[in-house]
């Protein structure tokens, strides 16, 4: 049975058979979330209460169970005597009988009645259109995605679903996910590297729809005449800050800064910083800084963002877009920002490792912070914040200020690391499925609307109108920064990083500094080591 996955917190009862009370309840099976159902012993008190009339999914005592059962089968012969009687009077009709197509009903999610699945199995025989299975790889639009899989099979009828990787386990998760039976037919990489470990499973794109709206057709995958990978988002990333709590502390007597206009460098960054954390009483802050997250797989800020900033100097020295082993010679700016998010936050550096990004966007939304380094797809996890005190027009960006020469002239982050790709393993049918989808997404009104108001992607085809780009605080941010033509944009060149082996021991690296239990330069050296083995094995 295909069905969306739903990420509901609590437990909920339901009536799943006549015979059967269970428990759904949403659960991480291994790296993926999903809802299922399981029977589980019903409740003590209710079970007493009712035991003569209705078994529950624990013991069940003889004498309610062959009550049940006579009724059920008394019960039973009467819809049969009824089945037999409506089937005598259509046969003595003067009309023929009208025909109807079978309908199909979904047993509650994660059960799947006998009935359901020989319907299923019907229908997948009869079926042409294919189904779509679509392993996500943002969590933080988890939901969202799950909606609108809903809303394509209510208006095409093709069977959608959506499974999301958690956070830091995408490239092992699809490894299972592709090795089943029924695997995802829609999936992403990330960039040429990505690519170099999914070649086997990736369809040529060269004559798709979709590949033919793309704007800038540079930023696609290529392979000598193929195209592989279509990137379906432009996004940015920076410090999104709280303009209200800047202001606040422009007013102080003796503020390092008066205006946002001031901090161009990381100098005035630093110097700002840390007065305002000197000062956090006054403006009603527990850290300048939302919490440096590294608990298991919520470290990406840090070992992929932050670190593209040095690896960006450093091939724009060399004039290249990659290479077999780095100097990692900007690894002393790393340090001056990563130094100043720790220092300046409102955790303490040995407690980050029991941190996540979830948790920094809600201090950042809750106004216990100033600052946050994250993207635009952190809008949502901002607005989706209960309680959330931080107004829409005080989100705003400030760029990564690291202490580069030159850098007053640096914008954000910009690029992408999100390509499509279509299972070229996946039964054909699927893969049309998929790629119908794809044209559905970035070319109706309702795909339109879930891109760029639900989503908040700023799209990268000309399928959309001026118009038609997303309206949240953070995306007309970076479309800002995107037309000030006297600012550079840094472009995403972690999707030239070796592996994601290189990354997460990068990561751990950064997680041992922080707490105090390595050395920077043993970080540095570790990183070039790493960097050097992981490109080696790819040759």
């Amino acid at each position: 049975m295909w069905y969306s996955d739903k990420n509901r917190k609590g437990i909920k009862k339901t009536l799943a058979s006549p015979r059967t009370l269970c428990y759904s309840e949403t659960k991480v099976i291994g790296n993926v979330t999903d809802t299922v159902t399981e029977k589980v012993p019903g409740n003590s008190s209710k079970r007493n209460a009712t035991h003569n009339m209705v078994s529950t999914c624990g013991r069940e005592r003889r004498y309610g169970r062959r009550i049940y059962i006579m009724k059920l089968r008394k019960l039973a012969a009467l819809s049969l005597a009824a089945a037999m009687a409506a089937g005598t009077l259509a046969g003595c009709s003067s009309k023929p009988a009208e025909t109807k197509p079978a309908e199909t009903t979904a047993a509650p999610a994660g059960e799947t009645t006998e009935a359901a699945k020989a319907e299923d199995t019907t229908a997948a025989a009869s079926d042409a259109k294919g189904q779509i299975y679509y392993l996500n790889f943002k969590p933080e639009v988890a939901d969202v995605w799950v909606e609108l899989a809903e809303k394509y099979t209510a208006e095409t009828g093709v069977p959608m679903k959506v499974q999301t990787a958690a956070a830091g386990t995408y490239e092992q998760t699809l490894k299972s996910e592709v090795a089943k039976k029924e695997p995802p037919t829609l999936f992403q990489i990330n960039g040429p590297i990505g690519y170099k470990s999914w070649a086997k499973y990736c369809r040529d794109l060269k004559d798709s729809d979709i590949y033919s709206h793309l704007v800038d057709k540079s930023m696609a995958v290529t392979d000598g005449d193929g195209v592989y990978g279509i990137p379906y988002v432009v996004e940015g990333y920076g410090i999104i800050y709280n303009d209200a709590v800047m202001q606040k502390y422009f007013a102080l007597d003796g503020a390092k800064a008066k205006s946002m206009d001031e901090i161009k460098n990381f100098d005035t960054l630093k110097a700002v910083a840390e007065d305002m954390q000197a000062r956090k009483a006054d403006l009603g802050i527990e850290g300048v800084f939302a919490s440096t997250s590294f608990a298991p797989g919520e470290d990406w800020r840090w070992q992929t963002h932050l670190a593209n900033l040095p690896i960006y100097y450093e091939y724009k020295d060399d004039n290249v877009s990659d290479k077999d082993a780095i100097d990692f010679k900007y690894s002393d700016n790393f340090k001056n920002i990563f130094d100043l998010y720790l220092n300046n936050s409102c955790t303490d550096p040995k407690m980050v490792g029991a941190k996540t990004v979830e948790d920094s966007m809600a201090e950042f939304a809750l106004g216990k912070v100033a600052m946050v380094q994250n993207g635009n797809w952190g809008w949502s996890q901002v607005a989706g914040v209960e309680g959330n005190t931080v107004k829409e027009e005080d989100v705003k960006f400030l760029p990564i200020y690291t202490g580069v020469a030159g850098e007053e002239k640096q914008g954000l982050c910009i690029g992408t690391e999100n390509f499509f790709s279509i299972n070229s393993q996946a039964k054909e049918e699927d893969q049309q499925a998929s790629l119908d989808f794809l044209t559905w997404l970035f070319s109706s009104d309702t795909g339109k609307d879930y891109v760029t108001n639900k989503l908040g992607f700023i799209a990268p085809f000309d399928t959309f109108t001026a118009d038609e780009k997303p309206t949240d605080p953070l995306a007309k941010e970076v479309d800002r920064y995107m037309s000030n033509t006297d600012l550079y944009s840094v472009s995403w060149n972690f999707t030239s990083f070796p592996s994601q082996t290189f990354k997460d021991n990068f990561g751990a690296s950064l997680l041992q500094y922080a707490q105090g239990g390595k050395e920077w330069q043993a970080v540095v050296d570790d990183m070039k080591a790493d960097w050097a083995n992981e490109k080696a094995m790819t040759k």
